[in-house]
């Protein structure tokens, strides 16, 4: 048996072993399906964060906040297994995520990383289907069932039109959709997006955002991004995980969290915070220096 045929049966043994294990060891109504406990995340020698818990709550839009460089993208790194953590861990389905073969954490848990880059002369369609990778082996290769993932991920996004075109000829908020429809075509619950709103503009920022809300709440999809436009977080996410010099500093909804005291502590920002009359959620308004 070849290697890759045997890790194919070995990440789904081992996806059956620990689903089975967690199903009775895991309450849906108290413990999320990812967390952080107790990590210390590092770059080479250089400690980023330490002693980080976060809860990431299941089913919910969740944004993580804070200034340039305190441990936003860094913490969505540890989540996503692309940085392994100098201590504690970040449980997915109740083991360590690290515990996991990466195909498993991949059928598991989608990623749009910032400022992806498509190989150069792809079709949206081939990008696209780069998300089924995830669920190819030698045992089980293309199917109607991924066709079909791919043609339902390209309608949700909108791109189907652009199935032929060229993606280094797509727009920004072109690209950032075909991103998404990438991401969708894995099927996972989960998905983390890391400043997927940067180089846009304010309209495909918000096409972008209206997007991932849909998705959110049409699909159940649990969905973690970090934003860098506080009034963009507190409009679409029903949870936020504030982050200052590596150190989490608040969480919750954003109409329990988002003060005026926090936004200065956090950004050294002063402001008021005023009710949005088209969301109705939490505006930051910054004073007059």
């Amino acid at each position: 048996m070849t290697d890759s045929v045997t890790d194919s049966v070995t990440d789904a043994g081992i996806d059956a072993v620990t689903d089975a294990v967690n199903n009775e060891r895991r309450s849906p109504a108290t413990t999320p399906r990812l967390h952080v406990e107790g990590v210390t995340l590092a770059y080479d020698k250089r400690t980023i964060s330490t002693d980080l818990s976060v809860p990431v709550p299941d089913r919910a839009f969740t944004a993580i906040i804070g200034p340039n460089a305190c441990g936003k993208s860094t913490l969505l790194r540890a989540m996503s297994r692309l940085l392994r953590p100098a201590a504690g861990s970040v449980v997915l389905d109740g083991a360590d995520i690290n515990s996991y073969p990466a195909k498993s954490v991949a059928r598991r848990l989608g990623l749009l990383p910032q400022s992806a880059q498509a190989p150069d002369g792809i079709t949206v369609a081939d990008l696209v289907a780069r998300g089924r990778f995830p669920h190819q082996s030698l045992l089980r290769q293309w199917s109607p069932a991924d066709a079909e993932a791919v043609s339902s991920a390209m309608a949700a996004t909108g791109v189907t039109d652009l199935a032929n075109r060229l993606v280094d000829e797509l727009s920004g908020g072109q690209r950032q959709r075909v991103w998404v429809s990438m991401v969708l075509a894995q099927e996972t619950d989960l998905i983390l997006l890391d400043e997927p709103t940067t180089y846009l503009d304010i309209a495909h920022q918000i096409e972008l955002l209206d997007l991932l809300r849909r998705l959110n709440r049409d699909s159940g999809r649990t969905l973690v991004a970090v934003l860098h436009d506080l009034n963009h977080a507190a409009r679409y996410a029903d949870h936020l995980i504030a982050m200052k010099d590596g150190s989490v500093v608040a969480t919750g909804h954003p109409s329990d969290i988002l003060t005026a005291e926090l936004v200065e502590h956090t950004f050294g920002l002063r402001c008021r915070i005023i009710d949005d009359p088209e969301s109705h959620t939490p505006l930051v308004i910054p004073r007059l220096s």
